[in-house]
């Protein structure tokens, strides 16, 4: 092959890299027109390199006087290969391919070779590529059915035989051009070709293996775009709870591929859930705010999300918040008390989120019994006056709260003022001769004073004697004849009375004369008034008019029988 087919080759390809340029160049200038290989593949790839072909093979021909010879095929160092592949999607592609390697000068003849060899290789080729975009690296594959010219021996003119192409290789993609420019790092193949020069003189067939090498640029044009990305988005319901409420997170997908698989997934403390909702368990959790992250995944069952556009995330927060602490009111019923009675307590706790709740009971005095929503205050022990009383609830989760009420212990009141009581009364007018005797009568009358206080250890009696006007006038005379008599005898009856009265309690009943004071009342009669004296009691402010006696200046009679009397 000549250099005239090379020219012509070179003009093509100057041809297709002007017809990509206005491509690439809109390209720069929309820089964000597209982005890398493996997020945006390119529709159409543009190859021109340098290419090096290593032919394996020979061909036995015979020269004009019958000897027979053998002509090999020798490396070619200078070549060209152009190639373009359209991209049904981001992996599979049809394939176009042509390949220019020869050695010759300008007169067409060899100068490197066995003799007679031009070797000269022109290849169109055509078949599937297969691209593997992994960020700025692409590896590809393809397989190729070729045509190629091959040069015969000894200058023979070129021949046509099919032929197959089988390889792959590496491009690196640049940023230049936003990103339409690449390096093809290299392309290695195996070529096969099968050309028949014919029979006799220079004839014969060729079965030629190669290896061929290439390198150059990379242009690419058009894109593929990816399938529209898969959307989730999520909410949680509700946003806020206390702890132990439940939270449901849901999610919504979109985009979704109906003949592909789908599956979602859920993180986040406490979530459990494997569709397109979950729950949280927030019953340990701590009050804080909380995030779930869902994920949707799609794709071929087992190779769900080996996409970038297959896999998509949302995420939903929510608030646990601090448990309320319980309220409590208390009253008292009744609130006023006596001491030694009872109130009735009531506390009335109330908790914001209904936890359980637990009652106990303190008073400052007294002593109060209860754990529940009632209970009984007993004063048994307290001074009067005011007490204190509070109840406090509990909640299960340790907070708590008191109520203070109070009940009113009422002083008691004063015990009834004891007064002086008149007891029986012993008259002297029945014995004429002894008016102031103690007679049988008036034993019987003193005996029941003796009894009375006997019963009441603390009494004390009073006897309060009197005189009638007769007896008060003899006292008179007495007293005048006793001025002028120094041994004069004076009686006072009233006294005198009073006086043996006290003595007959005393010697014959045992009183304690301690217990027992004499008076005497101004009034007229002959009789003695005997008063029980109780504790506590004022006999001078029950009963007036009396005069206390001098016990000391009068003393008791002795009770002695009349003497006999003798009748003429």
């Amino acid at each position: 092959m000549s250099f005239r087919a090379l020219r012509i080759l070179n003009i093509a390809a100057i041809l297709v890299c002007a017809g990509a340029m206005p491509a690439l160049l809109a390209a720069q200038a929309s820089p964000a027109a597209r982005g890398s290989s493996e997020s945006s593949p390119s529709r159409w790839d543009i190859f021109v390199g340098y290419s090096y072909l290593a032919p394996h093979g020979s061909v036995t021909t015979q020269e004009p006087d019958g000897t027979p010879v053998t002509a090999s095929y020798d490396a070619v160092n200078l070549g060209g290969l152009f190639s373009g592949a359209y991209y049904f999607n981001r992996f599979v592609g049809a394939q176009l391919e042509f390949g220019e390697h020869e050695w010759g000068d300008q007169n067409g003849k060899s100068n490197i070779g066995t003799e007679g060899n031009d070797d000269g290789f022109l290849t169109y080729a055509g078949g599937m590529i297969f691209r593997f975009p992994a960020g700025n690296i692409t590896p590809f594959v393809h397989g190729l059915v070729d045509v190629a010219d091959v040069n015969g021996p000894f200058f023979n003119p070129a021949h046509w035989g099919p032929g197959l192409t089988v390889g792959g290789g590496m491009d690196y993609e640049t940023p230049w051009f936003n990103h339409h420019l690449a390096i093809r790092i290299f392309q290695a193949d195996f070529e096969y070709m099968h050309v028949d020069f014919g029979t006799g003189v220079f004839g014969g067939r060729a079965n030629i293996d190669a290896a061929r090498l290439s390198t150059g640029l990379v242009f690419h044009t058009g894109s593929i775009a990816p399938p529209t990305p898969v959307t989730l988005s999520c909410t949680a319901n509700p946003s806020a709870v206390f702890p132990g409420d439940p939270v449901t997170v849901s999610s919504a997908a979109g985009n979704l591929n109906p003949k592909d698989n789908v599956v979602y997934s859920w993180s986040g403390t406490g979530v459990t859930g494997d569709g397109a909702t979950a729950t949280v368990a927030t019953g340990p959790l701590a009050p804080g705010s909380y995030s779930v992250t869902g994920t949707v995944k799609e794709g071929k069952k087992g190779k769900e999300g080996a996409k970038p556009w297959e896999t998509a995330q949302c995420s939903a927060s929510f608030t646990v918040k601090e448990f309320e602490p319980p309220t409590i009111s208390c009253s008292a019923n009744p609130d006023t008390i006596k001491p030694g009675d009872t109130s009735t307590i009531t506390c009335q706790g109330v908790s914001p989120q209904n936890r359980p709740l637990t009652y106990s009971y303190s008073a400052a005095a007294g002593s109060i019994t209860g754990n529940g929503t009632t209970a009984e205050y007993s004063s048994a022990g307290a001074p009067t006056g005011v007490v204190a009383i509070t109840g406090t609830v509990n909640d299960d989760k340790g907070h708590s709260a008191s109520g203070n009420t109070t009940v009113t212990i009422e002083a008691p009141p004063p015990p009834p003022q004891p007064h002086t009581q008149a007891l029986c009364s012993i008259s002297f007018s029945n014995d004429k001769l002894r008016p102031t005797r103690v007679d049988n009568e008036a034993k019987a009358c003193l005996d029941q004073v003796a009894l009375d206080l006997k019963q009441q250890a603390d009494a004390k009696a009073v006897i309060v004697g009197e005189s009638d006007a007769k007896e008060k006038a003899t006292t008179a005379r007495e007293e005048n004849y006793a001025e002028r008599h120094k041994h004069a005898k004076v009686t006072d009856y009233a006294v005198q009375r009073a006086v043996n009265a006290k003595d007959y309690l005393v010697t014959d009943q045992g009183i304690d004369g301690s217990r027992i004071s004499v008076e005497t009342v101004p009034t007229d009669g002959q009789t003695v008034q005997n008063y029980l004296v109780p504790a506590g009691a004022d006999f001078n402010a029950d009963v007036s008019g009396t005069t206390p006696v001098d016990e000391t200046a009068v003393k008791p009679e002795v009770r002695k029988p009349l003497p006999q009397r003798h009748h003429p």
